[in-house]
């Protein structure tokens, strides 16, 4: 069984073919089609059949992980900044009408989250939280091996728990969400706010820049790092508060420097989690690799669709 698995972000988009044990046979991406979803959709379809024919598999199923909120009932997209074409599109139903099979859709850390569950690092822990930590900062719950789903079926959003209400102006209105404290342009903002005026710094101090330059031991970077492992271990310790997950796998951008972090972020967590056993909470990094997103896609057809698959 190979199922077409489809990552939909908003400055590309992801094709590929998935077999049954959550391998990637092949792939294929193109930059997005903000503003044209007619376009959009030509690619995707032109790039399912490409990497089914590169794989010399017949797709039976079509999984789709998408940035933004969608409906995963219904198959349409919601008020995705990223894609203010693709609005109140249904890309379900338009896939199921060029391939003729069952097509499933879910945000895209839930379908990261689904894969790693299943085929990753989450692999037989019942309770799993999964984040993603870059440019925003999103999650994902799983539950015995299902999505845990809220009110008419929404997503929660991870990233915008409150960790100081005096804190910086978040888009969901509120203050001090963790995004707006944690995430990487939430640490490049601060870092410039603090950089010397006509510090060679200056506009270069992205979030992989100072990840480097702590490496280095510049000042500025290393205090940058210590303030953003002490916002990301509160976030962490609250969801280990509230749900005393099994493990809670970390993704996303400024995770490939998680070394960084580490350290800061079980420090927080051992001085503030006595209520419950956060030592049976395991801290690990999401194993799937810069695939994650396509296998998980598949996996959310899986999950919908098919029966339970074993990994190799």
């Amino acid at each position: 069984m190979t199922v077409g698995a489809v990552d939909i972000g908003g400055t590309k988009i992801a094709a590929g073919v998935v077999d049954e044990r959550g391998r990637l046979l092949s792939r294929i991406e193109s930059p997005t089609e903000r503003n044209d979803y007619a376009r959009g959709l030509a690619s995707v379809i032109g790039m399912l059949k490409e990497t089914a024919r590169s794989a010399g598999a017949a797709i039976t199923g079509i999984g789709v992980g998408s940035t933004g909120p969608v409906n995963p009932f219904t198959g349409e997209l919601g008020e995705i900044d990223f894609l203010p074409g693709w609005r109140g599109k249904n890309l379900v139903e338009d896939l199921h009408r060029a391939f003729q099979v069952k097509v499933a859709l879910e945000n895209d850390a839930d379908a990261a989250a689904l894969g790693e569950a299943a085929w990753g690092i989450g692999k037989s822990r019942s309770r799993l939280v999964y984040l993603t930590i870059g440019t925003g900062i999103g999650g994902s719950v799983i539950l015995d091996g299902s999505l845990y789903r809220g009110a008419d079926g929404a997503h929660p959003e991870i990233g915008h728990q409150v960790i100081d209400a005096a804190g910086p102006p978040c888009s969901c209105g509120f203050r001090g969400c963790w995004e707006s404290l944690a995430s990487g342009p939430a640490m490049e903002a601060w870092a410039k706010s603090q950089a010397p005026q006509g510090s060679e710094h200056g506009d270069a101090l992205t979030a992989e820049r100072i990840c480097q330059l702590a490496q280095q031991g510049d000042e500025l970077a290393c205090r940058a790092i210590e303030r953003e492992g002490q916002y990301l271990g509160l976030g962490i310790a609250n969801l280990i508060t509230l749900f005393c997950p099994d493990a809670i796998v970390l993704s996303g951008g400024l995770m490939r420097s998680a070394t960084l972090f580490l350290d800061r972020i079980r420090s927080v967590i051992r001085s503030g989690c006595r209520f419950v056993p956060f030592e049976k909470t395991d801290l690990a990094l999401a194993s799937l690799g810069e695939n994650a997103n396509l296998i998980g896609a598949a996996r959310v057809w899986h999950h919908r669709y098919g029966t339970d698959c074993e990994s190799p």
